[in-house]
């Protein structure tokens, strides 16, 4: 004699009651001990809604055209020159996309410069190299590299060596570089991501090579190196900046605009929290931003 089935819908529709009835139950509970909203946070909520508010408000500018100012970046403006510079005297064009993971920010943030680079270097047909140091980063590099040709036209054009894996670990890697700089002498050199020690042996090795070079990184202890040692250097934040500036779509050059916005109301407040403190009246400014 077979048993019958279980009807699995009846389990269902009881499952979903008991979760309907023990929620709102769970919130009443919340609520009576005080704990469904924190009340010390609504500093953080007004920010957020600030944030986004201004980061949108000036992607739709962006999308209606209006213009938006963006201060001048001398390092970005020279790309296009130096690239040109590269094709004039028929020698290539040397991009490092910094020695980190793909999981750092600062690479993340070469790699869509590097989009841009290639770009402009398709629309002049002039040789690029791109030597990374780890998988992931050869992989977005071919495919960020490959997407620019097609977008300039020039598919036919791409090589997927272009982009190639040199090695491993730190000093091989800049050996090989530094190596490939005295036999090939490209015109341009390009460093933008995340540097460490190999920043002044990459930086000094392209100088005596003669080439122009244009750095970029956000590590505060490597800056002093590319300033002495290259013609143009792109400090901090420029380097995350720089992707919206070369490229200026709406989406980006609106969230560069919301980040500034808010980093001017910041600094008003850091001011006007300063004044009141010295005159003695901070102490209820100060307890506005204490949870954040």
């Amino acid at each position: 004699m077979t048993k019958p089935v279980p009807n699995s819908s009846r389990f269902v529709s009881l499952g979903l009651f008991t979760l309907l009835v023990s929620v709102p139950q769970t919130l009443l509970a919340q609520v009576a001990e005080g704990s469904a909203f924190r009340v010390d946070r609504i500093n953080a909520l007004v920010l957020v809604l600030v944030f986004s508010t201004a980061v949108l408000l000036y992607t739709k500018w962006a999308k209606a055209g209006k213009p938006l100012y963006l201060r001048k970046i001398p390092g970005l403006d020279a790309v296009e020159e130096a690239v040109g510079r590269a094709t004039e005297m028929g020698r290539p064009v040397l991009f490092v996309p910094g020695i980190a993971e793909l999981d750092e920010i600062e690479t993340i943030a070469g790699i869509s410069i590097l989009g841009r680079v290639a770009k402009i270097v398709a629309q002049y047909d002039t040789p690029l190299t791109v030597p990374v140091r780890y998988p992931l980063v050869l992989a977005a590099g071919q495919e960020v590299v490959e997407q620019a040709y097609i977008e300039a036209g020039k598919r036919d054009s791409y090589d997927k060596d272009t982009v190639k894996y040199v090695a491993g670990e730190q000093f091989a890697f800049t050996a090989n570089v530094n190596g490939y700089m005295m036999r090939e002498r490209p015109a341009t050199n390009i460093y933008m991501g995340a540097f460490f020690a190999e920043s002044l042996l990459l930086a000094e090795t392209g100088n005596a090579a003669g080439s122009i070079q244009i750095a970029g990184t956000a590590r505060p202890e490597q800056l002093p190196f590319f300033i002495a040692a290259c013609d143009y250097t792109l400090m901090g934040e420029e380097l995350y900046a720089a992707s919206a500036y070369l490229s200026h779509e709406p989406i980006m050059t609106g969230g560069l605009k919301g980040q500034d916005f808010v980093k001017v109301l910041i600094v008003l407040c850091i001011i006007i929290g300063a004044a009141l403190v010295s005159f003695g009246y901070g102490e209820w400014f100060i307890n506005l931003f204490e949870a954040v």
